[in-house]
């Protein structure tokens, strides 16, 4: 999900070319690792989370002085916080150990050589009790290169002030949203449309949803079948129906949950953390705010979601390889995998922290969540997953101009160099 780039600064424009090479150069003195015979400091490079300092805390008290862990806060923006991780990790920089990467990150990084392989008890620990989607974002080759820490998908949030039941397939959304539109009521169905990933991760959970592939499981070929091609069909339905917002081509997530809050909109599919925003910002609003399954394609065929999320990786580079692999396996263990979920917002990844009685009040909604996380949808899994996306949001944007044959073709033509590394900026 993108969010707002609060990356601090230079002062000056004339430094900028120093601060560049500050930049790399630095950690590897200024961050140090121990190796003057001290404790030895595992650098967690990982994005903003507001109480995972205290998580960092309770790992360091479990390590008995055997390590400390040092959160290191990488940028808000997701494309910035990739940045600095790629050219760091390009120089070999020894001084990042904990690696927090977004999900479509992992194979990227693990092909580039830049990540150690998790083996034998801690392949097992990482993979034991933890959810299939997560886990399939975590490996590459067959090989687990990372530990999901945390996970997300996408519902439907519903007035049930204005329907009675949630409407189950994206047909039945329009045509329910139509109906309210004729009757004067609050009636849009409010998304992300905007040329960015968010587009890209509403077409990959249509073609999932309608049993289609975008890539094939080896990753190397552009497949495109039917199931892309009515993905397209339903996206094009959508964004021509006369039901969207007139910012819909441009809106994001945050966007999207304002437009909602406002009153405008019946339905809205956005993360769950539309939810603990409205209670505070539109407490009368939520009290009438429902959520459901994402809708599907086929009736009787349930929706596949696309997941979110944070794994944890161990730099190649790093002084201090089974010290990161404990302190990565700590901060992301159930016991703070539930105090983060409950904390921060940030669903779990091991499916029995979703029973615990504490997730209840924080989670409501935990029982869909779930049930979409066990048979969710992962974006194509490649290391040209960053191109891909570049390819598939300027392709898709605006849905309204979306052509479904033709625009397949040039997807599937584009995608295929993007595998290819042919002509496409990373």
């Amino acid at each position: 999900m993108a969010e707002p780039d609060r990356e601090g600064r230079g002062r000056r424009i004339r430094l900028g070319a120093a601060a560049v090479a500050v930049t790399l150069l630095a950690p590897l003195a200024a961050c140090g690792s121990g190796d003057d015979g001290g404790i030895p400091t595992i650098n967690l490079y990982y994005t903003t989370e507001q109480n995972i300092q205290k998580v960092v805390d309770d790992c360091n008290a479990e390590a008995g002085g055997r390590y400390r862990i040092v959160y290191r806060v990488l940028p808000r923006a997701a494309d910035d916080q990739r940045v600095q991780l790629v050219r760091r990790l390009a120089a070999e920089d020894t001084g990042m150990d904990i690696l927090g990467l977004d999900v479509t990150w992992t194979q990227e990084f693990a092909s580039a050589g830049w990540l150690l392989e998790w083996t034998g008890e801690r392949r097992a620990e990482a993979e034991r009790g933890t959810l299939t989607g997560p886990l399939e974002t975590a490996r590459y080759e067959g090989r687990l290169y990372a530990a999901p820490k945390n996970t997300n998908v996408q519902l439907l949030w519903y007035r049930s002030d204005l329907v009675q039941q949630p409407p189950r397939t994206w047909d039945e959304m329009i045509r329910m949203a139509q109906e309210l539109r004729g009757q004067g009521h609050p009636y849009r169905v409010v998304t992300m449309g905007a040329q960015y990933e968010g587009l890209v991760v509403l077409y990959n959970t249509l073609v999932a949803s309608a049993g289609g592939q975008i890539i094939d499981e080896d990753g190397t070929r552009a497949v495109f079948d039917d199931g892309a091609v009515r993905a397209l069909e339903v996206l094009h339905r959508f964004a021509t129906a006369g039901i969207t917002t007139s910012s819909f081509s441009n809106t994001i997530e945050d966007q999207a949950r304002l437009d909602f809050q406002s009153g405008q909109g019946a339905f809205q599919l956005n993360w769950p953390f539309v939810y603990p925003a409205m209670q505070e910002a539109a407490p009368e609003l939520a009290e009438k705010v429902r959520w459901a399954r994402y809708p599907g394609i086929d009736p009787g065929t349930p929706s596949r979601v696309t997941i979110g999320g944070f794994n944890l990786g161990v730099s190649r580079y790093t002084r201090h390889p089974d010290e990161s692999f404990d302190a990565a396996a700590c901060i992301r263990n159930a016991e703070h995998q539930k105090f983060s979920a409950i904390n921060d917002g940030v669903p779990p990844t091991i499916e029995s922290v979703y029973a615990e009685p504490e997730m209840a009040e924080a989670y409501p909604m935990r029982d869909t969540i779930l049930e979409e996380l066990k048979d969710a949808a992962t974006r194509p899994r490649s290391p040209a997953y960053q191109n891909i996306s570049t390819v598939l949001s300027a392709m898709l944007s605006p849905p309204s101009a979306i052509d479904p044959q033709e625009t397949a073709e040039r997807m599937r033509e584009a995608t295929q160099d993007a595998l290819d590394s042919k002509g496409v900026l990373p």
